[in-house]
């Protein structure tokens, strides 16, 4: 297995990764592989709709939906036992395979196009249909193979703004060979040159090792595809619902660019150009999102992302259906009647709007896919990730499916296009509110994010010391009423925070401290059974393996200095030993959410964006530590005592 970079590179960009081995040879054969899928799909499009009478008496509107189901179907048929291949045998010998086969796939198209079959053209399309469901699996389980976890978000936007790239490539590059010519010798040239340079690649994909040296392999249509899909679910619901949102991603998607030709056609009123740009901003678009996902995440998985992109994509859907509407009512008024080309689109008042929608949407949707995509990588098993991928891809066909049905019934019932993205952006809010309500974890994510990066710029050390699995308590100064979000900013994984009970019970606020399973406490002399059931909470967790934060001041600081440290956390190390990590904040006393002192004014000017927050987080200590060490560790990551009669304020300046 290809040893991960160390976290010390985090800081780096990720264009670095493409110049490495481990993830630039794969990143080309991803290129290839995606730039062949759509230059096929397209070419075969192309030449029986503008070349029918040399290929079929079939109409083209009927061969582009048939080509679109049979390159979807295998992602159905073999799903499972392609997940079942990467996960039992090495990932680059699996991968070096599924290039060979797509050299030959190559092979039988350039046949098809000399003999103009279109039988054969279609069993090429089914048969890179098969060649990307075999390839779907082990390519979003090698990342976390080969990539450490503060590369993950990196490596997978990378990887969709190539692949999208390549797809633009594919489909434009489709449209100027097939207006220049139909020889199939050129045809051929393009399309075995791209498989072979695929391959070639592949051959410099480092070994991975095997996952699941001992699976046993099964092929069963039905009953392995309801095997994976369960396997998914049992995985946990962070997981389920991420692969449940990722489906709902292509959703939207399938709806979307379906209805690209027909929206710059018959409602913007624009020839084939005005609907190439359109895709092509949608695809630079994703690629964009996609490559600020590294950026906004603060190199690590950060599913606050999430939220935001799914504000995006319906706010941006919407938007783009009223604003076709209104390009094309403002057409009317000018009595424009022939076709636009992309020039005259560009020329003519509210398409930069429209183009901007597209765009805008495009990046949201980066936003919205790749920390999912990271999100399931990092929390799932190593010797399950390519049959979760599998379940995944499951998802993702079936969700495309119906929604091909939806928009098909939508518009025989009369629907506009513009009115089908309409009921799109609807159902895509709804659909955010359940995930964010059915996994508060999203939600709490996207608060933390928000908070920290709107007001703060956050320096953090140390943050290695906190374990990626298993039981640990964090032991924090407490400083703010922010102060959990900055933690849960810090930390990738699901923390179990102990906090007052009349706060917890603060109205609104608690239905959010519910869901995300916050431990409320109280002292003994106030609320002794709070304080046991609190306790009993916290045994448990930690018996689970979860991580769970102890404020050990057991209050807000009143002065800005490091009070004593209650005896509560050491009753909870005395029934369940396990390390207790010291993290010192620093930077939040003249906040706005500190007991300082401070007016209402003052508290508004401490508002301000861009003032510095750093956590420091402390090597683990055993679980018989006193609680005086305990507190002189996180003291000592505080920086040293201020004299007697000083109030310490703990702000870094720039």
């Amino acid at each position: 297995m290809t040893h991960p970079a160390s976290s010390d590179h985090a800081s780096h960009s990720q264009f670095r990764l493409l110049g490495q081995r481990r993830f630039g040879p794969f990143f080309a054969t991803q290129l290839a592989g995606a730039f062949n899928d759509s230059f096929l799909k397209q070419l075969v499009i192309l030449l029986v709709t503008f070349h029918a009478t040399e290929y079929t008496s079939l109409s083209p509107g009927l061969v582009a939906n048939l080509a679109a189901g049979l390159f979807i179907l295998p992602f159905v048929l073999f799903s499972a036992y392609a997940g079942q291949l990467a996960d039992r045998f090495d990932k680059a010998r699996v991968i070096r395979a599924v290039k060979a086969a797509e050299v030959a796939i190559m092979m039988v198209a350039s046949a098809g196009f000399y003999l103009k079959s279109l039988p054969v053209l279609l069993a090429s399309i089914f048969a890179m249909g098969c060649h990307s469901a075999f390839f779907g699996p082990v390519k979003y389980s090698l990342l976390p193979r080969v990539l450490a976890k503060e590369e993950l978000t990196g490596g997978n936007g990378l990887l969709e703004m190539g692949t999208f790239l390549s797809i633009l490539l594919g489909t434009l590059v489709a449209g100027v060979i097939a207006a220049v010519t139909t020889n199939p010798l050129w045809l051929s040239i393009a399309l075995l040159g791209f498989a072979v340079l695929g391959l070639v690649s592949s051959l410099f994909i480092p070994a991975t090792g095997e996952a699941a040296p001992d699976l046993k392999l099964r092929f069963s249509v039905v009953s392995e595809t309801v095997a994976t899909v369960k396997m998914g679910k049992r995985e946990g619901e962070g997981v389920w619902n991420s692969l449940l949102a990722i489906s709902w991603f292509w959703f939207v998607g399938a709806v979307v660019l379906s209805q690209i030709p027909a929206l710059g056609k018959d409602v913007l009123h624009g020839d084939t150009t005005v609907v190439t740009v359109l895709l092509a901003t949608f695809s630079i678009g994703i690629a964009a999102g996609s490559l600020l996902c590294e950026r906004l995440s603060g190199h690590k998985v950060e599913i606050g992302l999430v939220p935001i992109g799914s504000i995006g994509l319906t706010v941006f859907t919407a938007d783009m259906a009223w604003s076709c509407d209104r390009f094309a009512s403002a057409l009317q008024t000018l009595g424009t009647s022939l076709p636009l080309s992309w020039t005259q689109f560009l020329a003519t008042s509210g398409s930069l709007r429209v183009l901007a929608d597209v765009a805008l949407l495009g990046v949201f949707g980066g936003l919205f896919i790749v920390p999912l995509y990271a999100f399931v990588q990092l929390r799932t098993a190593p010797q399950r990730q390519s049959r979760i991928i599998s379940a995944n891809n499951i998802l993702n066909a079936v969700a495309m499916v119906i929604a091909a049905g939806m928009s098909a019934g939508l518009l025989a019932a009369g629907v506009s296009v513009t009115g089908l993205i309409l009921v799109c952006a609807g159902l895509n809010a709804l659909v955010a509110l359940y995930i964010y309500r059915t996994v508060p974890e999203f939600l709490w994510r996207f608060v933390s994010w928000f908070v920290v990066h709107t007001l703060y710029r956050l320096r953090t050390s140390g943050t290695h010391h906190i374990p990626e699995e298993g039981a640990a308590i964090l032991a924090p100064n407490h400083v703010s009423y922010v102060d959990a979000l900055v933690l849960s900013a810090l930390c990738p994984r699901p923390i179990r925070f102990v906090m007052d009970a009349s706060i917890f019970r603060v109205p609104v606020l608690s239905w959010l401290f519910r869901q995300v399973n916050a431990i409320p406490i109280a002292s003994a002399k106030r609320e002794p059974e709070t304080l046991e059931k609190a306790l009993a909470t916290v045994d448990a967790a930690l018996r689970n393996g979860e991580l769970v934060c102890v404020f050990p001041e057991g209050a807000l600081t009143r002065d800005g200095q490091l009070a004593e440290f209650k005896p509560g956390i050491r009753r909870m190390l005395d029934a369940c030993p396990v390390p207790v990590i010291p993290v010192g904040l620093v930077g939040l006393w003249a906040s706005a959410f500190a007991r300082n002192g401070k007016s209402v004014g003052g508290r508004l000017a401490s508002l301000r964006p861009g003032r510095r927050l750093e956590a420091h987080v402390g090597a683990p200590l055993p679980a018989e530590v006193s609680v005086e060490e305990l507190r002189s560790k996180v003291q000592g990551l505080l920086g040293p005592v201020p004299p007697m009669g000083e109030v310490r304020t703990f702000e870094v300046r720039s």
